[in-house]
């Protein structure tokens, strides 16, 4: 059986070995943080939009949650650049 290259085959049990550290340079926790806040605010879009007449504190509620989510996408796309050095 072929591993991949972050996993370890044991050949007497034949099992398939991960550690935590090679777990956790799949990064698949923040990844799905970013996954879920991009849902977030893409819902909060969705639900201004089919708002009939919107408030002034609705309209701030959305802008407050698209500036949110552009500092944690810069925020990401910089740490993402930082590891591929």
């Amino acid at each position: 059986m072929q591993a991949c290259a972050f996993c370890r085959y044991r050949q007497s049990k034949g099992v398939l070995m991960v550690t935590v550290e090679q777990f956790l340079k799949w990064k698949i926790l923040p990844r799905c943080m970013m996954l879920a806040s991009t849902v977030m605010s893409w819902r909060c879009a969705e639900w201004f939009m089919d708002l009939q007449d919107p408030t002034a504190s609705q309209s701030a509620f959305v802008s407050v949650v698209m500036g949110v989510m552009t500092g944690v996408f810069g925020i990401w796309m910089g740490h993402e650049h930082k590891e591929h050095k």
